[in-house]
């Protein structure tokens, strides 16, 4: 028997769980989460939340830092809503229970990172996103409209598709109807109806060898939707941040937020030579895209696997006090921040493509919305300014959430959707043919679909991946459904959209930087 609930909202993160609490006064909400519900990106987020607060700085400020550092394809529409609906988030975060820092006068201890023009980043210490996955997950958990499933995986979204209907990719008539969902614990699958879907999934971090992501992100979202016909864009702008502490043998890499840079640290080589004022006249605070590069390419020159990033000149207390997770966590790792550099390289963190949405954060499909990093807004063009993440997911959230509402009354249940059929099928005899390919899908886009790309490279990662792609599709057949073979399946799905769209773009913008197509020589 169907599971019926008015709102469905896969993904448990900032943006999944501010549109179940504002759409669970007018019905019914079920969220769903891979793992735990405190497990997702926006736990992971150092840095804070980017929003006009206080004067100097203005909306025409934000939005001028975010067109540039997006490379001019952002949409201008899109920026300035962002923008402007940005303190009205803050409001409703701290209406919540999130707390963020302020100094002894009552304002906000607001940071400057990378791109920015003024200090405008609220944040919690060093662990903003940890902060706000606390206090919404509180109010979420304590919420009597909203039933939260964890270890509940999203297989395949229901669409005309599952009623023997034809569909064609990017129809404007097709609907969703709710999503087949694995129990993680049974491995059971059940149907979940619904008249309101939301895809907060997050990002595809795990599609690299080295990330900042958790585990659980393998572009779950994206594949669903790109499967069910959906739109997907601009995928080929892959976000990898500067500076992620270098230990090869950890997966998470340990991010190393842009803030300790809008603090003063320095970005050198392991000689100790700064190094960035031959990239921009900006230094450690460029924007990502130019940070990265820079540091791909001290490490190709250089022949090392690491920079330095330089805190020793800081104030301790101060440095102690404002960062204590890093200060922390790298003890852990045997490095005293006061005293000694920092080793960084850069790893996969951000996705600003993936699932096309209007500004009501609505999608391609009908009855189906999505926010924050699986979704592509508009806001971040080719490359996200720091700290627009968190905003853009909450505003997206806001937007869906009306949408939704309004559309509750216009919708219904679709019955006589069929069971998923499981039968005759079987685990794979060998896990190793799982695991082996997931990791040819990483070496196959860290190796000729990262910082840096070429025409050659994208060709041979495109060849080697429909193998893989060929052999994960037999195996998906004849097997009965696991997790770790559904996000194989998804992650490949997502490095060929990752290689399609970055093959397509005959140029180099923000963070799809093609050899071929040097910046000066745009085609």
């Amino acid at each position: 028997m169907a599971r019926k609930v008015d709102f469905l909202v896969v993904g448990s993160g900032i943006a999944g769980l501010s549109y179940a609490l504002k759409v669970a006064e007018h019905g019914s909400v079920c969220v769903i989460s891979k793992t735990q519900i405190q497990e997702t990106n926006t736990r992971y987020a150092q840095g804070g939340i980017a929003a006009v607060v206080e004067k100097p700085d203005s909306y025409k400020k934000h939005f001028e830092d975010t067109m540039s550092c997006g490379s001019g394809l952002n949409n201008e529409s899109i920026v300035r809503m962002v923008v402007k609906e940005g303190p009205k988030m803050v409001h409703d975060l701290m209406n919540w229970g999130t707390q963020f820092d302020k100094k002894p006068s009552g304002h906000f201890d607001l940071a400057r990172e990378g791109g920015h023009s003024e200090k405008r980043v609220l944040h919690h210490k060093d662990n903003t996103g940890f902060e706000i996955q606390r206090a919404l997950t509180e109010k979420v958990l304590n919420h009597p409209n909203i039933t939260v499933i964890p270890h509940c995986f999203a297989v395949d979204l229901i669409t005309q598709h599952h009623l023997g209907k034809q569909i064609k990719r990017q129809d404007s008539n097709i609907e969703c109807y709710g999503v087949y969902t694995l129990d993680l614990n049974n491995n059971k699958i059940e149907t979940i109806l619904t008249k309101n879907t939301m895809i907060a999934t997050g990002g595809i971090g795990n599609l690299y060898l080295s990330t900042t992501n958790p585990l659980i992100s393998t572009g779950d979202g994206i594949a669903l939707v790109y499967r069910a016909k959906g739109i997907i864009e601009n995928m080929e702008f892959v976000q990898f941040h500067p500076t992620a502490f270098y230990n090869p043998i950890e997966r998470p890499s340990f991010l190393i937020t842009e803030a300790l840079r809008g603090f003063g640290a320095i970005l050198k080589t392991t000689d100790g030579k700064p190094f960035m004022h031959k990239y921009d006249d900006r230094e450690s605070l460029a924007p990502r895209d130019i940070v990265a590069r820079a540091i791909d390419t001290e490490l190709k020159m250089r022949g090392d696997y690491f920079v330095h990033l330089d805190c020793r000149h800081l104030d301790s207390d101060e440095l102690k006090s404002k960062f204590p997770n890093i200060y922390e966590e790298c003890l852990k790792r045997r490095i005293d921040i006061t005293k000694e550099c920092i080793p960084v390289a850069p790893a996969a963190h951000y996705l600003c493509g993936g699932i096309k949405i209007d500004n009501n954060g609505q999608t391609s499909i009908k009855n189906l919305y999505a926010a924050g990093e699986v979704s592509s807004s508009g806001l971040h063009g080719a490359n996200r300014l720091a700290s627009n993440s968190l905003l853009e997911a909450v505003v997206f959230s806001d937007k869906a959430a009306k949408a939704s509402i309004q559309n509750l009354s216009q919708s219904k249940f679709v019955e006589k959707i069929p069971d998923w059929n499981d039968d005759g099928t079987t685990l794979p005899e060998e896990m190793v043919l799982i695991t082996q390919s997931q990791k040819e899908v990483q070496q196959i886009m860290t190796n000729y679909v990262g910082i840096v790309r070429s025409n050659l490279r994208l060709k041979r990662a495109l060849t080697r991946l429909e193998i893989l792609y060929l052999e994960t599709e037999v195996l998906y057949k004849k097997s009965k459904l696991s997790l770790r073979l559904c996000e194989l399946r998804n992650l490949i799905n997502v490095g060929y959209l990752v290689i399609k769209m970055a093959k397509e773009r005959k140029e180099s913008k923000g963070l799809h930087y093609n050899i071929d197509f040097p910046p000066e020589i745009n085609l």
